[in-house]
């Protein structure tokens, strides 16, 4: 009787085991690309901002992109001006968003998918999400319209995002330094640049260990 009720007892367990091994097999495993995604559009409203100072070399019109008031252009030779580009991140993901330093606008691109400047580069459709190509080669998608990106003809003229795809020559760019001077003298900040201000944090104050006197 006790071998009987021992070896129920095992089969008991072992169709528990195959019960619970099918329960693992039927749950769907995290998605790791869609919460990287998900993370990386949050706009990141605690760390200090980054401001990073650098060109955009046109893989197909051989030249630099140049911000001109509300003409957007890949016709800058190297060290131009109105080349010289302030980018400053977003989120913690690769959301930036990119204004003229000699001109003072920003990059941003209007529902018909036409690149223009702007004054002001607080909405989303001047916030765009670098892209790294296998090809080391940078492509520039707006976060507001998904799958539209930044891109140029031979003749450096821009090209309609609705256009454009990932994979197409026109959206490469490649990140330059500038050859002229220094952007920030003295560790200046650009003129007129919208920096986020966040409230100062407060120090732990460091309790001293007591000593007993010698």
């Amino acid at each position: 009787m006790q071998g009987a009720k021992r070896r129920n007892v095992l089969i008991f367990f072992h169709f528990l085991a195959l019960w619970c091994n099918a329960q693992g097999e039927n749950h769907p495993s995290p998605n790791f690309n869609q919460y990287v995604r998900e993370q990386g559009a949050l706009t990141d409203q605690v760390s200090r901002r980054q401001v990073r100072v650098y060109q955009l070399y046109s893989r197909t019109s051989g030249k630099h992109v140049q911000i001109r008031g509300r003409r957007i252009t890949a016709t800058a030779e190297d060290g131009n001006l109105f080349a010289r580009l302030f980018v400053e991140t977003d989120t913690f993901g690769s959301r930036v968003r990119i204004r003229g330093a000699e001109s003072g606008q920003y990059l941003c691109m209007n529902r018909k998918g036409n690149l223009i400047g702007k004054p002001s580069g607080k909405s989303k459709d001047c916030v765009f999400t670098e892209v790294v190509l296998e090809n080391s080669y940078t492509a520039f998608q707006n976060a507001r319209y998904e799958g539209w990106y930044v891109a140029f003809t031979r003749t450096g003229r821009p090209i309609k995002a609705s256009q454009t795809r990932e994979n197409q020559r026109e959206v490469h760019f490649i990140k330059r330094l500038h050859k002229g001077p220094p952007p920030f003298p003295n560790l200046e900040r650009p003129k007129n640049f919208e920096f986020i201000s966040f409230p100062p944090t407060r120090r732990a104050k460091r309790t001293r260990k007591w000593r007993s006197p010698a």
